[in-house]
């Protein structure tokens, strides 16, 4: 599997072991591997160092396996100066593990995607919910970097077993991803929930946001080997959707005492500072249109119900709680 020290691959990766699959891991560096070795001390897991611009090592690292799980790819929580940074590692990360896999003899591929690949189909009416049937139009001015590397990636993937039609290719496509991190280095999913907990928001932007555990997500991968049900198909991995300012609520009711946004930002302030922040104009990019992707097809082909978001952001709160006095405490 690649990108095997991120957040969502760490759950992927202890699923997969608890199934008894062996697994080589993909990670950018010695500390990585450290990082992995010290979750998983009894494991006897492979580790092959891979660059997603480089291509050194990709078809070694995919000699002999049967499957490849391909997650890695960059999640910035602010949008860069330059959309190329995230689009040319995102797209050409994902050919080279492609084709790698092709070299291999690979016939099964789980690739993780996005709900934001969904969410922002041009043409379509901006308060209507997506489904997998949906796609993001990379184009389109109101979407961002991290949407359109999303988007252009997995359209890069299934072009890709348009042409080889022997790999079985399957994608899950999460939205914001909550629940408990294996470890301190939860990267920018939980960031969100940190700046919620601590009054770095202190008026929410004026959006909702579609959620999922990260349990749900991991155990949707490595059910997706074995079911045929899944082969040649996408799935939203989403369990709800909700304003921010609704999750915020969430979390002040599981502790009154921490400092989340009490009122949504007034669109015009917002249109303001929107003057000088990429970011802000980001927010204003989803205003008066919903987020909101259904997750029913992936419940009903894998079987299972989603845990509700309220329980993936308590669990993600305790957590972010739980590192920081440990952090304080050192």
């Amino acid at each position: 599997m690649t990108g095997a020290s991120g957040f969502i691959a760490k759950h992927i990766l202890r699923e997969l072991l608890a199934q008894g699959y062996q697994v080589r891991a993909s990670i950018r560096s010695d500390k990585r591997k450290e990082e992995l070795q010290g979750l998983f001390p009894d494991a006897s897991l492979e580790f092959a160092t891979l660059d997603l611009t480089k291509d050194e090592g990709w078809q070694d690292a995919l000699q002999g396996c049967d499957v490849l799980m391909h997650t890695a790819s960059p999640f910035p929580l602010t949008e860069p100066k330059d959309p190329q940074d995230l689009i040319r590692p995102a797209v050409d990360g994902t050919l080279r593990a492609m084709r790698a896999a092709k070299e291999a003899g690979i016939k099964r591929v789980i690739l993780t995607s996005s709900c934001a690949a969904i969410y922002k189909q041009a043409g379509k009416p901006k308060m209507q919910p997506s489904d997998e049937t949906n796609w993001t139009s990379p184009d389109d001015p109101s979407v961002g970097a991290y949407e359109a590397s999303k988007t252009l990636a997995e359209k890069a993937a299934w072009d890709f077993v348009d042409e080889n039609p022997d790999i079985a290719l399957t994608t899950i496509n999460p939205g914001a991803v909550f629940g408990p991190p294996m470890d301190a280095r939860y990267g920018s999913s939980l960031e969100l929930v940190e700046q919620l907990m601590t009054g770095k928001v202190p008026m929410a932007p004026p959006m909702d946001m579609v959620a999922v555990d990260v349990r749900d997500v991991a155990r949707m991968h490595v059910a997706a080997i074995d079911l045929e049900a899944t082969k040649g198909e996408r799935f939203a991995a989403a369990s709800g959707t909700h304003r921010l300012l609704e999750l915020g609520r969430m979390l002040k009711a599981w502790d009154s005492a921490l400092k989340t946004p009490g009122r949504e930002a007034p669109v015009w302030l917002l249109r303001i500072v929107g003057l000088f922040s990429r970011d802000v104009q980001g927010v204003l990019a989803n205003v008066g249109r919903t987020l909101a992707v259904s997750g029913e097809k992936a419940e009903k082909t894998f079987g299972f119900k989603f845990i509700p978001v309220k329980d993936a952001l308590v669990a993600s709160a305790k957590a972010v709680q739980t590192f920081k006095l440990k952090e304080k405490s050192k």
